[in-house]
């Protein structure tokens, strides 16, 4: 997915030992989260299992976190009506997301989630009346730049699943979209609940529609192998969990250019996992086309006039 976490305004850092422990947390919380679609090809099993058991997972360890940590507040309904519109969002990002993992690797599928930088911005100038940072169009440019040059390039000689998977990829980002700015919304003032409660809500909530789809999409949603279990164990406490308290705890210290480059690690690190990994062939126009696309992300990343309230995801 996509790396976005719960924000606040940047800050300097009091010291520069403190900036640097902030920069090796960011960076570490990062590479979690890069580890997370790799899970999804271990666990061998369906994608709206795997997106199931990561929500469920994960949002049962963040209740027992905030309990524990003595922060809980009660949950009423208007909290619950709330994260549903999110949750609803988060399942038809992971249930196209993770099924274009399966079907064009992780490194290429991550990739294409984070796309979503350039479909926040055109809601941000058409709901916020925000002016675009002049480095978006050019960003843009490189981005779709370095997606051809991935995928474009080897369109005629991939099958239909192949690129099918690259549509789901893309599709992926427009689900993202609205799961971030309805969950934006909601821990704009309008619910008191703690944000490591609410996302804990708002998974298992997205848990329980991922295990209709399950159902209605005839997925057996049984763990059968001791890998399945260890896959999604990791994929819900380290992706779900571990990462986004590492993240959030270090992006408010850090400035937003610093955030948005540590947060590219992502992408480029499910990319080059999936080259030593499983094996994926790659040329030199891939690499090059990883590093424009790369780039053109970054600089569609940049903060804009009139920010978009501070993002939160899972």
């Amino acid at each position: 997915m996509s790396a976005t976490a719960p924000v606040a305004p940047a800050r300097p850092a009091d010291h520069p030992l403190l900036h640097r422990a902030d920069v090796l947390t960011m960076a570490l919380g990062a590479a979690l989260l890069s580890c997370t679609s790799i899970f999804v090809v271990l666990a061998q099993v369906a994608p709206g299992v795997s997106a199931f058991y990561r929500m469920m997972f994960g949002g049962t360890a963040l209740f027992g976190w905030v309990a524990l940590s003595g922060r809980w507040q009660a949950i009423r309904s208007r909290d619950v009506a709330l994260a549903l519109l999110p949750a609803i969002g988060l399942a038809a990002d992971l249930i196209l997301w993770h099924r274009s993992i399966l079907w064009v690797g992780p490194g290429v599928a991550t990739l294409l989630t984070n796309f979503q930088v350039f479909l926040l911005a055109v809601v941000g100038v058409l709901a916020y009346r925000e002016r675009l940072a002049p480095a978006f169009w050019p960003g843009m440019a490189l981005a779709l730049a370095g997606l051809w040059l991935l995928v474009g390039a080897h369109w005629s000689l991939v099958d239909a699943q192949h690129r099918l998977g690259v549509w789901f990829g893309l599709a992926s980002c427009l689900a993202y979209t609205v799961y971030l700015l309805s969950f934006r919304r909601a821990l704009a003032g309008h619910t008191a609940l703690p944000p490591a409660q609410f996302l804990g809500l708002m998974s298992l909530l997205c848990a329980g529609v991922l295990a209709l789809w399950c159902l209605a999409d005839g997925e057996a949603m049984a763990l059968t192998t001791v890998r399945g279990w260890l896959s999604l164990l990791a994929l819900g406490l380290l992706g779900q969990v571990v990462a986004w308290l590492l993240i959030g705890r270090a992006m408010p210290r850090l400035p937003a250019s610093l955030v948005g480059l540590l947060l590219l690690l992502q992408p480029a690190l499910a990319f080059v996992v999936d080259v030593l990994l499983f094996g994926r062939p790659t040329s030199v126009t891939d690499w090059c086309g990883l590093v424009l696309a790369l780039a053109g992300i970054l600089l569609g990343a940049l903060r804009r006039r009139r920010p978009l309230p501070p993002p939160v995801s899972g």
